[in-house]
């Protein structure tokens, strides 16, 4: 029979005890999930380079609604638990009761606010959730000081993040160095001359007195009367662990939810993990133990045995650019030595913490690659006398001599652990590849979840991943945008945002270009991010295009021009065919032709007519067909309902609908859509970037279809019962494109990198980020849906024209 569990916390320890609840036996229980945020379990550990721009909150989702949903988990997502009547088995929400059989508290942690006057206004922060991240965003106007109080893991790593922004930093820390409880002295002073170096201003030994201001905050005032200015105060000096529910039901409570070895508490049918449990006297912060914990949450449920044991923990900072790791115990004391390694012109510093030939801890500064070797050492207690006047060189100096790195990774026992925060030795990695027959790190991701979560062992499972593979290992390939710089175009991307970079100079300075102008390669690449991202700062570069969007039309091989205008949805008048027919004849236009997009296709036009004849169109009523351009290039259709007998809708008015919204954007590539009235696909739906099938019930898109140099049918997005629901879709996913494709990757080739999930679940699933993607789009077109043309003959306010006599013809074909 069926068991009732709920589980009050949608954070990753609960969701890692979800995932081992539901690999034993999926039918075992009926689970609802209640969370206080308005989502599901997110990777938290990754906020910070969310916070930086570094990686998107998309990229940090652990379980979607897609997994929720097929594993038949109920969701209550901000919907917080008030509270819990063990009497009578239920809990209490806004949404009424909810019984359970058996009860999981994972409410995680609540950030410790400094009980200081000026606490409480706008503008003072923790750092412990997504709105936390959004606040400091908007918050991040270049120019704007922000205050971090705590020089712990978290407070840096939000310094760091506010720093890359482009506000003036500013953190205080109370004790005398850095993160005093991983970090012994000299590398405190290391990372903080490297925080020094990025422009963060740190102060240690400092007092926190008051926060100032009136209507928001406005400074930061210490115990020495010393007084700092900010617009945002970020407070990062804590947590603890957030025990209400549990204290309100009478449960055990010490500084933490009381629980045994097999995270029960004290009532038997209520288990509790994360960071709101104490342990043995024990309370935990990082994910490793509470993965752990996750795991023997499982086996209890299931009555399959195990019991909770610490293990040891190490730490790194997620600052890019700063390499650190700390584990075990490096305090001094009697009968304790130290190995230290210095190298000041390369930044290095390595501390090993030696106690009757063992290794009890490890500091390490701007070289960490050996850190879970040592880690190793430290956990398992090995004697390391054999390997003394070697052992600060790493595994790879071990028996005399040194390694070749990957020959140091085979030489690893099967019990090595690889990631420190899934307990991933390297052993299971190597049996998941040899028998999965994995091939890539995301294979390796997705079966072991090594080096899904903090992401600072990944260097090392590919390393593993390469031993194993030998021969049969592609390494994956980096490629930049152009010689011009060394940054791929994601990266570039990623930083425009999040470095708030609105012009082309501001991008080549701040991120460092080789050329003080760019190339033919990454100029029409970088006017294309800054026209997506910035619609309302950043004006075009005609000068950043490829002579066919210069010229508004494309180049032939003899030099002369092909015009398109635009049919909406393959639809024309016999007025329009006469001022076509009027212009080939006056223009002595040498070939018109049907285009495969239903359109006419004036061939042969010579440069010096372009301006004319294109007034003559736009006079009756014609506009570009932009045929020439990264953007829309046509919407082919059937008849449709109208007059075709097979015809299940209105695909034509469809067609001028989508072409009429979409047209005159500007996209990372080409984008061509076909609305077919029935599954017969007479306008060839299946094989278009954007493809409607007609049926029925309603409408089958279909996205990421070739039919050029590759063939590939179109993958099934979703089905929708209205036409508007079709159209808001078709729009959301175009701007989806827009602002995360790389430029010059038609949809498909995009899709395939982020994943066909991801994209439906931000324009399918999410109905608040679909909407405000129309949004983003519909206010650009505000901008940009102007015919080129038309806008040239009136002086256009917005774009600059330059004389088509003045344009360059030798640049590569497109």
């Amino acid at each position: 029979m069926t068991e009732k569990l709920v589980v009050i916390g949608a954070g990753m320890a609960s969701g890692r005890a979800l995932e081992h609840i539901l690999e034993t036996d999926p039918a075992k229980y009926d689970i609802t999930l209640f969370g206080s945020e308005p989502r599901g379990n997110y990777n938290r550990i990754m906020l910070s380079p969310v916070l930086s721009g570094e990686k998107t909150f998309a990229e940090i989702v652990t379980h979607d609604t897609a997994w929720y949903e097929a594993n038949g988990i109920t969701t209550r997502f901000g919907e917080a638990v008030t509270q819990i009547d063990r009497d009578r088995k239920v809990v209490v929400s806004a949404g009424g009761e909810t019984p359970y059989d058996k009860l999981l508290i994972a409410t995680g942690s609540a950030p410790f606010i400094i009980p200081v006057q000026g606490k409480d206004l706008p503008g003072v922060i923790a750092f412990r959730d997504l709105e936390d991240v959004e606040t400091m965003r908007a918050a991040a106007k270049p120019g704007a000081k922000a205050v971090v109080i705590g020089g712990g893991l978290l407070g840096l790593e939000a310094a760091a993040g506010l720093r890359m922004l482009g506000m003036e930093v500013t953190v205080l820390h109370l004790m005398g160095h850095l993160m005093e409880r991983q970090l012994d002295e000299a590398a405190g002073y290391l990372l903080r001359k490297a925080l020094t170096d990025r422009g963060i201003k740190v102060m240690c030994r400092a007092s926190t007195a008051a926060i100032l201001g009136e209507e928001r905050v406005e400074g930061v005032m210490l115990e020495d009367n010393t007084g700092i200015e900010a617009d945002l105060v970020v407070m990062a000096v804590g947590i603890r662990p957030e025990t209400r529910l549990a204290n309100d039901a009478g449960l055990e409570v010490g500084r933490g939810i009381v629980v045994d070895d097999h995270m029960v508490t004290s009532d038997p049918d209520i288990l509790a993990v994360g960071e709101c449990v104490e342990h043995n006297k024990q309370l935990f912060g990082l994910v490793a133990p509470l993965y752990d914990q996750a795991k023997v949450v499982a086996n209890t449920l299931h009555g399959a045995g195990g019991a909770f044991m610490p293990k040891q923990t190490s730490t790194k900072l997620k600052v890019t650019g700063v390499d650190l790791f700390s584990a075990g115990d490096f305090a001094e004391g009697e009968g304790r030595e130290d190995i230290v390694f210095r190298d000041p012109a390369r930044g290095v510093y390595k501390r090993l913490v030696i106690e009757n030939d063992r290794l009890i801890g490890a500091v390490m500064y701007g070289d960490t690659a050996d850190g879970s070797w040592f880690f190793g050492l430290i956990r398992d207690g090995e004697t390391i006398s054999e390997m003394r006047d070697t052992l600060i060189f790493g595994p790879s100096y071990q028996g005399g001599a040194a390694l070749d790195p990957m020959a140091a990774v085979a030489a690893l026992p099967d019990e090595a652990e690889i990631c420190g925060c899934n307990g991933v030795c390297k052993g299971k990695i190597v049996q998941a590849i040899t028998e999965g027959g994995l091939t890539t790190l995301d294979e390796v991701k997705a079966v072991t979840k090594a080096s899904s979560s903090c992401g600072t062992c990944t260097g090392l499972v590919e390393q593993v991943l390469a031993v194993t593979l030998g021969d049969d290992f592609v390494l994956p390939t980096v490629k930049p945008v152009c010689a011009c710089t060394d940054l791929t175009h994601e990266d570039v991307r990623r930083l425009i945002k999040a470095q708030d970079l609105k012009s082309m100079p501001a991008v080549m300075q701040e991120l460092g270009w080789k050329t003080t102008c760019g190339c033919h390669v990454c100029r029409p690449a970088l006017n294309f991010y800054l026209l997506a991202d910035w619609p309302d700062d950043y004006k075009d570069d005609y000068q950043s295009r490829f002579i066919n969007e210069r010229a508004h039309a494309n180049i032939q091989k003899d030099g002369t021009f092909s015009v398109v205008p635009r049919m909406w949805g393959g639809v024309t008048t016999p007025a329009e065919l006469r001022a076509i027919a009027d212009a080939v004849e006056k223009y002595d236009v040498p070939l018109l032709k049907v285009t495969g997009g239903q359109r006419l296709d004036l061939l042969g036009v010579k440069k010096e007519d372009l301006p004319a004849m294109w007034a003559d169109l736009n006079a009756a009523g014609l506009v570009s067909g932009h045929a020439y351009t990264k953007g829309l290039r046509t919407v082919k259709t059937c008849v449709g309902s109208d007059f075709c007998r097979f015809g299940t809708q209105d695909s034509t008015g469809l067609g001028i609908k989508l072409e009429k919204r979409l047209w005159g954007s500007w996209t990372p590539h080409k984008v061509k859509l076909a609305v077919s009235g029935c599954p017969r696909n007479c306008a060839e739906a299946t094989c278009k970037d954007l493809g409607i099938v007609c049926v029925d019930s309603g409408y089958q898109i279909g996205v990421g279809g070739a039919a050029g140099m590759d063939l590939k049918a179109t993958e099934l997005l979703t089905t929708v019962a209205s036409e508007e629901e079709a159209i808001e879709i078709s729009v959301a996913f175009v701007q989806l494109y827009r602002e995360n494709a790389k430029y010059l990757d038609r949809p498909y080739k995009w899709i395939a990198k982020v994943g066909l999930d991801w994209v439906k679940a931000r324009v399918v699933d999410d109905l608040a980020e679909r909407a405000a993607l129309v949004a983003r789009f519909d206010h650009s077109q505000t901008i940009y849906q102007k015919d080129p043309w038309a806008e040239r003959a009136q002086g256009g306010s917005r774009h600059e024209f330059t004389p088509l006599a003045d344009f360059s013809f030798k640049e590569a074909a497109e």
